[in-house]
């Protein structure tokens, strides 16, 4: 066996393995904190649109905290651990915690942290292809396109 196919990621560069990772990780930790803040909406909504939100948000959370699985995999995949405590991902995370408001401001926020979150992905498929991981960037594009979708989907929820 190889050593150096298990050897611990050291680089630094962002298109590097640690770099990939580094990217990766902040994907995680993003996508964590939405799923958490969406399943938070998805309990506290209130209002005319009540049922269709309450429903559109529990999908919305469970992809979310599926695809925090998958990335959270990928990372072990690349050899290193993914952060596993929530002060871990807190700490990590670009994601505002939820303002109050109507349900449109609550819509609005996480259509904007969907955006955030396919932005940082977009940024991360770069640094895989640049250290030549396919399979990174092919997760990360798939995860760009859901967030994309998302944030249409809040966004004509709107009418905007």
């Amino acid at each position: 066996m190889n050593k150096s196919a298990h050897a611990p990621v050291s680089a630094t560069a962002v298109g590097s393995p640690s770099g990939v990772v580094k990217e990766l990780t902040q994907v995680l930790a993003d996508t964590y904190a939405l799923a958490v803040k969406t399943h938070g909406a998805h309990w506290n909504i209130r209002g005319a649109g009540f049922f269709r939100l309450h429903s559109a948000f529990e999908e919305q959370y469970t992809e979310l905290f599926l695809a925090a699985d998958e990335v959270a995999e990928r990372i072990r995949a690349l050899g290193v651990d993914a952060p596993s405590s929530i002060r871990q991902l807190t700490e990590l995370s670009s994601i505002p915690d939820t303002a109050k408001g109507d349900d449109d401001a609550l819509v609005r926020a996480l259509r904007d942290d969907h955006r955030r979150i396919s932005e940082r992905a977009r940024k991360a498929v770069a640094a895989a292809q640049e250290g030549d991981d396919e399979g990174t960037a092919d997760l990360l594009i798939g995860r760009a396109k859901a967030h994309d979708k998302t944030a249409w989907m809040l966004s004509a929820t709107l009418g905007e």
